[in-house]
């Protein structure tokens, strides 16, 4: 995600502006990334939803077959239902964004942490390495908000609306809450298949590749199938459309609103062509063939957001942040991170990458900076920190100091060995989670350099 506010600009100005950001197997291997026990794993969605006239309310079914990867058998699983973060469990009379209902496959708990959290027994443990599903009926009601997860005008936004599985790992299980900006978000790669019912007067750009026919008269049914993402996003409305092809391969489905600038469509196009290869031949070829552009005039409150596949940009005539956007389809996308405990690792990779990408100047950024906000701010400090009375650091430490760091890293190592050591590090967790550790191992094995001091200097705990 990136700040409403974020420009492209001199790093001292882009600092101050960024600050307006809204409210918005271990047991064997004691130095293995917790991630190599998460579970459940390899998930599969199937999903069937019929909007309504307007795709304001989603009605439908779906099912999730996963595969238990811990040797503990598993006796529940959590199912996160992330778009009632903002509205949590409602006002009387108004009811959650996101309901579950008529599950199948077990037994659920009450609602948990602000309603986003839905806990279901198995009927019985399930052994390692055994697979399982579990079904419910969803209903989607879009929220009257500009928003991620939120609608204007004829414009549907359906971001962090689909139930997803939450993970364990050695830590237990991530039932963080959502604190009201940036993300919390940690879910494992799998497969989709969502099947969207919709009258024909909307269109409905969505993770993954779309086929679409005939329905019931006056509708389409839109078909998504995406393998190897950590989130399906959708939206819906009467947008203009164009398509484009990189020079590398990728197809790129631009989408935008009747009163965003053709002057931003075509910079943001302009530069999500260009980004995509060269962050394809720097970090790993995109793995997913097509992307989606949603772009909108009328997102400034909220700005641009990355969901796998499909990117949510606020564009003016001068663009957007789509080379940010574009960049997390590698960092939070292709190598998964906690969100909530690691926010660094997608957006501070993000940053160092568009700024790259555009040749910003950044040889004094770590002096520019000026002194850390605070005694206690760190790179590697977790959302719940900054939510936790320190908020006015976020955009400044996870933006700012963290990718100015990696420039320094860089300086550090030289530019071709920090280009293998992230090629290395994004093949070697491709489609995986990593973690900070994992990072910092991979910079170390690239020089005869102590890394110590630096890590010390930067915070990178």
């Amino acid at each position: 995600m990136t700040s409403p506010r974020y420009r492209r600009a001199p790093l001292l100005a882009l600092a101050a502006v960024l600050l307006l950001l809204p409210g918005t197997a271990a047991a064997q291997d004691p130095v293995a990334s917790p991630a190599a026990v998460a579970t459940p794993d390899r998930p599969s969605y199937d999903v069937s939803l019929r909007a309504d006239a307007d795709g304001t309310h989603w009605t439908g079914h779906q099912t999730v077959s996963f595969r238990n990867a811990s040797r503990t058998p598993l006796r529940s699983v959590d199912v996160r239902l992330w778009g009632n973060g903002t509205d949590r469990c409602g006002a009387p009379g108004t009811p959650s964004p996101v309901r579950v209902s008529k599950v199948a496959g077990g037994t659920p708990r009450p609602l948990a942490v602000g309603c986003t959290a839905l806990r279901i027994d198995l009927p019985a443990p399930l052994p390692y390495r055994a697979r399982t599903s579990i079904s419910f009926d969803v209903s989607i009601a879009v929220p009257h908000r500009i928003h991620r997860f939120g609608r204007d005008g004829a414009h549907r936004y359906l971001g962090n609306a689909l139930p997803l599985l939450s993970v364990r790992d050695a830590r237990g299980p991530h039932l963080d809450p959502d604190v009201g900006f940036g993300e919390s978000f940690y879910t494992l790669t799998g497969d989709f298949r969502v099947v969207l019912d919709h009258p024909d007067t909307l269109v409905v750009p969505a993770t993954g590749t779309t086929t679409r026919r005939a329905g019931a008269p006056g509708r389409t049914v839109s078909t998504s199938v995406a393998r190897g993402v950590r989130d399906f996003a959708w939206a819906a409305g009467p947008f203009r459309t164009r398509r484009v092809t990189t020079p590398g391969g990728v197809r790129l489905n631009a989408y935008w609103t009747a009163t965003t600038s053709p002057e931003g469509v075509a910079l943001d196009l302009k530069n999500a062509v260009g980004s995509v290869d060269a962050f394809g031949k720097r970090f790993g070829r995109y793995p997913y063939g097509e992307l989606d552009l949603v772009m909108s005039d009328r997102l400034d409150d909220f700005g641009s957001m990355e969901f796998p596949g499909l990117v949510l940009l606020w564009t003016e005539p001068e663009g957007s942040a789509v080379v940010h956007e574009i960049a997390h389809q590698w960092f939070y996308g292709i190598v998964g991170n906690d969100q909530f405990a690691a926010p660094w690792l997608d957006e501070s990779f993000a940053q160092y990458a568009n700024q790259t990408y555009h040749r910003d100047d950044t040889a004094t950024c770590w002096e520019d900076q000026g002194h850390w906000p605070s005694g206690t701010a760190a790179l590697t400090r977790t959302m719940g920190y900054y939510a936790d009375g320190h908020r006015s650091e976020y955009v400044q430490v996870v933006y700012m100091r963290g990718a100015c760091a990696l420039h320094e890293l860089e300086r550090v190592l030289g530019s071709r060995t920090m280009a293998a050591v992230l090629r290395g590090y994004v093949r070697d967790h491709w489609l995986g989670v990593a973690t900070t550790a994992d990072f910092k191992r991979a910079a170390q094995a690239a020089t005869a350099k102590d890394l110590g001091p630096f890590w010390t200097e930067h915070r990178v705990f």
